[in-house]
């Protein structure tokens, strides 16, 4: 008879407050459901969370698009980037009309290379763009140490909600950082995201743009009075009830985080054979783990523990592939990136989320015989 295969891990678990439902309900019965009172409410939680004013908008991805607008990014322009990402992060420059300059990354890390960026620099180019991959803070000293004043800096924090670089917490280190709160990150409000920005100027029209460029603040005569618009804007603004989700989740965050963080140190300390976690430690920071990413010492061997993982009941997955490599960036491929080449070959994520059971993935990864 053949091995049951135990209950399955899988990467990601979707984490919903108890108390979400009855918010929902209330805004649905409330007769206002778009964005709100509970928009305003997230806002102000979230600001307190994070140490600086944010704005919430529909996604994460809109968040991007927003920041580039806000550099001064547009068509012809370039922007460097990582390809080691969600292409969420990389097709917003696209549909700006921008050009992405693909910079290398760290092997060890899949972040986003200081010096390649430093290298790849030239008079068009207009904005910055790093990844915190997995959770784990950019080196975003070294990143401004080379970076021009002209040159905006946008920080992708998608993974990195609640993360902490060199006791500064993510949300107040770049010009413009952009954070997601789609279904499997830490903090989720079903789908969402949020903008920090530096300077306040960049918040308030940031407000404006996020609402076709309306000024919802401004007074008015009437109800829905005509109010005018210097510039065009979108429609990126959150509803109440992705809000009043949102409010209900914040709660438990700290707890979350805390649980990824503590299931990451059991496999940061029990692992026996001889692979590399990507967790750097020649700079302080502390990582939110949404992913854990290990290197396997070949792709081979990595293709074999793909295989080996769910025979054991555990999801693992690569998760984000290389943008360079997709259709959709054809024209902008690049041949000279052998830190990408390295860790997209060796890379594979396994769960550490908040009900992964960290001890029984450590021992399916003691035990697997490469």
């Amino acid at each position: 008879m053949a091995d049951v295969v135990p209950l399955r891990i899988p990467l990601f678990r979707v984490f919903m407050a108890p108390r979400a439902i009855d918010s929902v309900e209330e805004v649905l019965l409330s007769g206002h459901v778009t964005e709100g009172p509970k928009v305003k409410q997230f806002e102000a939680a979230l600001s307190e969370f994070l140490g600086t004013p944010t704005i919430t908008l529909n996604s994460g991805t809109s968040a991007l698009t927003l920041a580039l607008r806000l550099a001064g990014v547009g068509p012809g322009d370039e922007v460097i980037t990582t390809p080691m990402t969600c292409q969420a992060t990389n097709v917003p420059i696209l549909t700006t009309g921008a050009i992405p300059v693909w910079a290398d990354i760290d092997p060890r890390t899949g972040l986003i290379d200081p010096q390649s960026i430093a290298n790849k620099l030239t008079a068009k180019t207009k904005a910055v763009m790093a990844v915190d991959w997995g959770g784990a803070p950019c080196d975003y000293n070294a990143i401004y140490n080379n970076l021009p004043s002209n040159v905006k800096l946008i920080e992708d924090a998608a993974h990195a909600f609640g993360s902490i670089y060199q006791s500064r917490p993510v949300g107040d280190l770049a010009d413009f950082t952009c954070f997601s709160f789609q279904a499997i990150k830490h903090l989720t409000s079903v789908d969402g995201g949020a903008l920090t920005a530096l300077h306040d100027e960049d918040l308030v029209r940031g407000r404006l743009l996020r609402w076709f460029g309306i000024d919802r603040e401004a007074e008015v005569k009437e109800f829905r009075g005509e109010v005018d618009v210097e510039e065009a804007g979108y429609k990126f603004h959150m509803n109440d009830l992705n809000a009043a989700i949102g409010l209900e989740n914040l709660k438990h965050t700290p707890n979350l985080l805390a649980l990824h963080r503590s299931h990451a140190a059991v496999l940061d300390h029990g692992l026996n054979w001889d692979i590399y976690t990507s967790t750097d430690p020649s700079y302080q920071h502390n990582s939110a783990h949404w992913l854990y990413t290990v290197l396997l010492p070949d792709a081979q061997i990595r293709e074999k523990f793909k295989s080996y993982m769910p025979s054991k009941g555990i999801q693992v997955s690569q998760v984000h592939w290389r943008n360079d490599k997709l259709t959709a960036f054809k024209e902008f491929a690049s041949d000279d990136l052998p830190g990408v080449d390295e860790f997209s070959s060796r890379m594979i994520c396994v769960p550490v989320h908040y009900e992964a059971d960290a001890h029984r993935v450590l021992k399916a990864m003691n035990e697997f015989k490469p």
